[in-house]
């Protein structure tokens, strides 16, 4: 079933079911767990959208209410336990994002459908930029893996997944790089000749 024909289709409800199968908490504590974790680098969230995937959850038969906690001077704070309901659309949810492919769209892959748009040296210069900003990321993400003493590589396996996408990546700015600027097969001198009028596809007539 796809995320958008479910009860719940934001992926952060995917995070608070898994993590309200250890036990019940309230979304304070599930807040404070998904920074803890960095959960927060793979599912977007603020207090007012997590306590709404919550409500959303509550309503949808996959969580329930079992009791409303105070301390001290602190509001009331209702704690929630996962159902039977909510264990099964875990699984079953789970099951599809992992074993089906789903195309997305990313915003470079727009991007690239159009740079034609931009003369070759400027996309030249870009993705020069964006190819030293990927290493970056790579290196701050390699960091925290590296950080992450006594962690199970499991708990650390969406870090290794962007660490290969980014190589990906990278590998891939370089080479459409080439392809632009190599002395004689590149493409750089008709991408240039179309921008300054000469490759206009109407004098091919």
């Amino acid at each position: 079933m796809a995320a958008a024909k479910r009860k719940v289709g934001n992926l952060l409800a995917l995070a608070v079911l898994s993590y309200l199968t250890v036990g019940p908490k309230h979304p304070y504590e599930l807040s404070r767990l998904l920074r803890e974790h960095h959960d927060d680098r793979s599912f977007r969230f603020n207090h007012g959208s997590l306590y709404m995937v919550i409500q959303q959850l509550a309503k949808a038969g996959f969580a329930a209410e079992v009791e409303t906690t105070r301390e001290g001077q602190r509001p009331e704070r209702t704690v929630y336990a996962i159902t039977d309901a909510g264990r099964a659309e875990l699984r079953d949810w789970l099951r599809a994002l992992v074993g089906e492919p789903d195309y997305e769209y990313p915003h470079f892959v727009a991007a690239l459908s159009l740079i034609a748009a931009l003369p070759p040296d400027e996309a030249v210069t870009l993705l020069r930029q964006r190819g030293l900003r990927l290493a970056e990321q790579r290196a701050e993400i390699r960091a925290l893996v590296d950080s992450a003493a006594g962690v199970h590589p499991l708990f650390l396996v969406e870090e290794e997944y962007r660490v290969a996408l980014l190589d990906a990546e990278i590998a891939f700015v370089e080479r459409f790089i080439g392809q632009i600027t190599d002395p004689e097969t590149g493409w750089g001198p008709q991408w240039a000749a179309f921008h300054s009028g000469s490759g206009d596809k109407g004098d091919e007539s």
